[in-house]
């Protein structure tokens, strides 16, 4: 056994090329994956902030919120008023929140799909 051996037991990181795939796909698989994820990630991180802001009855007249709120109802137009409850708060958590979880279980399930690719 060489000094440059590995421990036996364990697995090393250096993997062998696959023969069936060409050399630069591995690469590009994991920074589209990386871009899949982030992206799902900023979605849902904005409809987030929107809940927060609402929840904490935040200046709505200000730009910043302003925008939040523009971003999460373009964000979560297809799922507007599917919850219509009587407590204005739950409503915004419910009708945002379903979105953001929906972006990240499938941005997240894309992202791994194509790490495995």
């Amino acid at each position: 056994m060489s000094n440059i051996d590995p421990v036996p037991g364990y697995q090393t990181y250096h993997q062998p090329p696959d023969p069936d795939r060409p050399v630069g796909h591995q690469g590009a698989a994991r920074r589209t994956a990386l871009a899949v994820s982030t992206i799902a990630d900023i979605a849902a991180g904005l409809l987030g902030l929107w809940v927060l802001l609402f929840l904490l009855d935040a200046n709505q007249a200000n730009v910043f919120v302003e925008f939040v709120q523009r971003m999460a109802d373009w964000l979560a137009w297809w799922s507007q008023d599917i919850f219509t409850m009587d407590t204005e708060g739950l409503r915004v958590v419910l009708n945002c929140g379903l979105p953001a979880v929906m972006y990240l279980l499938i941005g997240h399930g894309v992202a791994a799909r194509l790490n495995r690719a």
